[in-house]
């Protein structure tokens, strides 16, 4: 085998041991939260290297309407594009500037400010959240606020705005870890939406109770089950001198009399009087 026989043969080897090494590989620091989709919005961080160009190195802040003063370049519109589609871009202008004959541009984004969406209501930690991935879902989205409180309830409301129009989804949270539903509800959050997670259900319970007050109200929970959260009745109280307040849709409150099997609602106050006997 000649010399350059070896050669060739050492460098097919190394490229394909290289291949076969090539495994996804953790991102940079910098890079963390980007993925090739995400869209460069207004107020995000980014910083543009040039290879063997240290001149060409930038780091800036992503104007209001989108554009970024790049040396050489001028003016340009990056906002609303994609990492590689931005890079593309700066390289293009470089080579076509006859500014630097092969270009090899990397955007790295620092802070992701411009793509954001709200969390508010009864989560760990309300507030605003960065997008940093263009398929972020909600469940990824209120996963960033510490989850659902435990003063929260099942229901959330998604607001924002899709194809220029209003938006408004109501969710049952539950329903979005079901099989049967397949996460239909496990929507794309975009910029600008917020999250609404709405406090639990409550019933509130007094007279003769071992622990009256307040009482999370569970799904289907039944009048038996929200006195034995309650304690139990005390040794004067007695079921034929049990009464619910009810705020009908009108905004009365009626009196009624349900079993210890019936379902109880949202806001009922459960009364429970003394025995006489």
């Amino acid at each position: 085998m000649t010399r350059l026989h070896r050669l060739l043969l050492a460098a097919t080897l190394g490229l394909a041991a290289v291949g076969l090494q090539a495994q996804p590989a953790a991102p940079a620091a910098g890079n963390a939260a980007v993925s090739p989709e995400y869209r460069l919005g207004a107020g995000d961080v980014v910083r543009i290297l040039v290879y063997q160009n240290p001149d060409l190195t930038l780091e800036t802040r992503i104007s209001e309407t989108g554009i970024v003063s790049f040396p050489l370049l001028g003016n340009i519109r990056i906002g609303g594009l994609g990492v590689s589609a931005a890079e593309k871009l700066i390289a293009d202008g470089l080579k076509n500037g006859n500014f630097v004959k092969h270009p090899q541009v990397t955007l790295t984004l620092l802070q992701v400010k411009g793509n954001q969406a709200s969390v508010l209501g009864q989560v760990n930690r309300p507030g605003r959240y960065p997008i940093e991935t263009a398929d972020m879902r909600m469940t990824d989205l209120l996963a960033n606020a510490g989850g659902v409180a435990t003063t929260g309830g099942d229901q959330l409301v998604l607001t924002g705005t899709r194809n220029g129009k209003p938006y408004r989804l109501e969710i049952d949270l539950p329903t979005v870890f079901s099989a049967e539903q397949n996460r239909a509800n496990d929507v794309l959050i975009q910029n600008g939406d917020v999250l609404w997670v709405d406090r639990a259900p409550l019933v509130y319970i007094y007279g003769e109770v071992q622990r009256p007050g307040p009482v999370r109200l569970e799904r289907g929970m039944t009048l038996m089950q929200v006195l034995a959260a309650g304690g139990g009745l005390t040794q004067r109280g007695t079921e034929r001198g049990i009464r619910v307040h009810r705020k009908s849709t009108d905004g009365k409150v009626q009196v009624v009399q349900p079993g210890m099997d019936d379902a109880v609602k949202d806001g009922d106050v459960v009364y429970v009087k003394e025995s006489l006997f």
